[in-house]
This record gives structure tokens, C-alpha cells and sequence, in this order.
């Protein structure tokens, strides 16, 4: 058959309108994103921590993260979670350590925390210490009255561990002394970023109301850590998180404005859980991935 104008044109419009019906389309062919990807612990209780390995290790991520917390107490019992991460050839990337930032009378003791944690991540060659702020009442907080105790405590927590040799990140976090878009921009530009640097959660950027892709945008010269998180509002045994590509985060956008880059951490994908309901989480970090591999991303053969 002659294949005239019209008739070309025809097929031309009918392919692009059938490979755009859906991003995971047979006809859609994703390209490849430059990106590297770990799991978070978090979807698995404490105690599962081992399990939480030898899942996101069969699955294919390239890291993981746990608790500074879950760190510690591991090393009471022979190898540490180090053996752990061995026997299922995951590395460890990096801690959630939580700090409480609005008490100036507990800083020497928060510091001395930091360091004992990141002095573990190191030694199980680990790169980051996420910081996280303290939770506090958001009905009645008042950032003003905080900011100045909220950047001195940064400062002075994130040279101490940028001292150990492990780079720190703050994390922004719904329910913290730092949850809106406002408190997490005067913040970052107020801190000394040659030792505090940003390690964004998107899902909560979301969750607190933030255009999470904009933000991303705006400090992607200090970003050296991410949690890759997705936000439908939902679901309360999640928090109303949801594995990625179900919900209202810009994903693709900020993988756009992440992929090439050389962080000190690495892009950790996270689902927050319960454990109240019979989800299993092996299934949800499965979705998550699924997800990923649409959007190009690679995983570990």
C-alpha cells in the first residue's frame, strides 16, 4: 500500500496518542535516568531489621538506610549489622538520627549522640547522617521563637559530624520544629551549608503542603541525600504515604533534576508502615520499584 501524506500523517498521530495512554505503555519505550537507588528501613519494624536487608538486598537496590538508634543497639551483638549487610552484599549508605534542634541545654548531649552515630556509619562504610528535627506541638509552635536555637544546633551538630568524616543532611519533617516550605527555606538559608547540607523528603514536603519538584529545584547545589516518598493522603497505616507513582508527588520531576547528580549519599526510597495491617512489606518495596523501572531507573541484576 502507498503510504501518501494524509495516510502518514494519520499513523504518525494514532502511535504518539497510543504510546502516551500510559508512561509503562508498551509503545512508551522510558528512557534510562542516570540515578542510583537505595530502601529505608522504615517499612519493616526495628526488630525485622535483618529481614528489611535481605529484602531490599534480593530486590535489587543499591543501599540502605536504618536509625542511627537501630545502629547502636547492634552493636552489642558480634559484627554489628555490618554482618548483616555482608551476608546479603547490601551496603550501608546511611543513619536517620534524630536531634532535638530547640533545646539549647541538650546540645552537648545531642552532639555527642551524633558523633557516636556517625562514628558507627563510618565504620560500616557509610556516607551520611540524615538529621532529623525534634517533633513538637505544631498547634502551638512558634518557628520565630526557635529559628536562632534551631540554626545554632544545626551548625554545631553538622561540623561535629562532618568532622567524624560522615556528611550531615537535614531532613525536613511534618510534626518537627521544621515542616513548612517557609521554615525549611529560612532555615537552609541561614545554616552554615559548608556543614549542614539537604537531604529532602519529598512525600513529606508534599504531606506539609510544598511543591516538593520546586523545592528540590531551588537547593539542588546542597542536596546530597534524598528520601523518595510518594503521598496520597489515604492511608493511615502508612501515613498516608504510598508506594511510588500512586499518589500526588511529582516523581518524574524530580528524578529529571536528580539523575547525573553525584550525591555523598543516595537517593533512598521510603514507604513509612505501621505493621498493624497484614501488608507485606517485600510487596510494597515491589511496587516502588515497579514504579521505578518505568520511569528508567536501574537496579542491581
Amino acid at each position: 500500500m502507498e503510504l501518501n501524506r494524509r495516510t502518514f500523517c494519520k499513523s504518525v498521530v494514532f502511535t504518539a496518542s497510543l504510546a502516551a495512554l500510559t508512561p509503562g505503555s508498551l509503545l512508551a519505550s522510558p528512557r534510562k535516568r542516570n540515578i542510583v537507588v537505595g530502601h529505608t528501613a522504615i517499612t519493616w519494624s526495628n526488630k525485622d531489621v535483618a529481614t528489611a536487608i535481605a529484602d531490599i538486598g534480593s530486590v535489587g537496590f543499591y543501599g540502605f538506610e536504618t536509625f542511627g538508634e537501630v545502629l547502636e543497639s547492634w552493636e552489642q551483638q558480634p559484627g554489628g549489622l555490618g554482618a548483616v549487610l555482608r551476608a546479603h552484599s547490601l551496603p550501608l549508605i546511611s543513619a536517620y538520627c534524630a536531634m532535638n534542634l530547640t533545646d539549647a541545654s541538650a546540645r552537648k548531649e545531642e552532639i555527642a549522640k551524633a558523633v557516636r552515630w556517625a562514628s558507627i556509619v563510618k565504620k560500616y562504610g557509610g556516607r551520611v547522617a540524615v538529621i532529623g528535627p525534634n517533633a513538637v506541638d505544631r498547634k502551638t509552635y512558634d518557628f520565630s521563637q526557635h529559628k536562632s536555637t534551631i540554626v545554632d544546633s544545626l551548625n554545631q551538630i553538622c561540623q561535629a559530624v562532618t568532622d567524624v568524616g560522615i556528611t550531615a543532611a537535614l531532613h525536613q519533617h511534618t510534626g518537627t520544629c521544621v515542616e513548612s516550605k517557609d521554615e525549611t527555606y529560612e532555615i537552609l538559608h541561614t545554616v552554615n551549608t559548608k556543614y549542614v547540607r539537604f537531604g529532602p523528603d519529598i512525600g513529606q514536603l508534599t504531606k506539609g503542603g510544598s511543591d516538593a519538584a520546586a523545592v528540590v529545584r531551588d537547593f539542588l547545589p546542597i542536596i546530597e541525600h534524598m528520601h523518595l516518598k510518594d503521598w496520597n493522603g489515604k492511608d493511615d497505616h502508612f501515613a498516608g504515604y504510598c508506594p511510588l507513582g500512586q499518589g500526588k508527588v511529582n516523581v518524574p520531576a524530580v528524578l529529571d533534576l536528580m539523575a547525573g547528580r553525584k550525591l555523598k549519599g543516595m537517593i533512598m526510597v521510603e514507604l513509612d508502615y505501621d505493621g498493624k495491617e497484614s501488608f507485606v512489606p517485600l510487596k510494597l518495596v515491589q511496587e516502588s520499584k515497579q514504579y521505578l523501572q518505568s520511569q528508567g531507573v536501574r537496579f542491581r541484576s
